[in-house]
């Protein structure tokens, strides 16, 4: 029965997960399209007419949704800034020990700055707080900014629980510690792959040119 609700809860979990995860890339994607949109036609715009008034204030918008969405994303799938030099070349259990270090300060810088930064969107909502150009409510702006820094907290106490319950070492709740081995190796497979066909394709055009010499030769 316990199992069972384990079991449950898990599933929930990694469901919960997983949404979040969807709608990060929506936002993200959105944003980023948004953004160059935004910036090629206000470019038109200004070349023929005049420039859209309120494409700063969007712009600005944008920008910080991307970065602040973008910080619990770049916690969940392990591309976010780190030096991986000592990391790397320490034995597994330093790894684990420095994970456990690692998540713990990062989360409580997370959840701090999340902290600062509510009372800084509370403040400017108090003060009501317009942008210049469209009148609107400042705080609408900044309000990802908490949400970001709480979320990737969230995944550092993620990635903290996630390498008590498996012995290997994890990076983010997403990803192991040798993604990076991974992807050199599938690099140097597939650059293996491409030579040899360059090979077969040299040898090949050796042979037509064998041929067509010992035609020629041929009275």
């Amino acid at each position: 029965m316990e199992a069972n609700q384990k079991t449950g809860s898990s599933t929930i979990l990694q469901k919960l997960g997983k949404s979040v995860e969807y709608f990060e890339v929506i936002v993200l994607s959105a944003s980023v399209f948004a953004l160059a949109t935004l910036v090629i036609a206000n470019v038109f715009a200004r070349t023929f007419y005049r420039s859209i008034y309120f494409a700063e204030e969007i712009a600005e918008l944008l920008t910080i949704l991307i970065t602040f969405a973008g910080v619990s994303y770049a916690v969940r799938k392990a591309r976010h800034i780190r030096m991986g030099a000592f990391f790397d070349a320490a034995p597994p259990k330093l790894q684990k020990a420095m994970i456990f270090v690692i998540c713990t300060i990062s989360g409580l810088v997370m959840f701090m700055m999340a902290y600062y930064s509510y009372g800084y969107m509370a403040q400017s909502r108090a003060m009501s707080h317009v942008t210049p150009a469209l009148r609107l409510p400042y705080w609408t702006f900044v309000a990802i900014i908490p949400l970001g820094f709480f979320s990737a907290g969230v995944q550092y106490i993620r990635t903290i629980i996630k390498n008590i319950k498996e012995e290997a070492v994890w990076l983010s709740p997403e990803q192991q510690g040798e993604y990076e081995a991974e992807e050199l190796q599938q690099m140097a497979e597939e650059y293996q792959a491409v030579g040899e066909e360059l090979k077969q394709e040299t040898m090949d055009v050796n042979d037509e040119n064998n041929v067509e010499s010992d035609t020629e030769k041929k009275p």
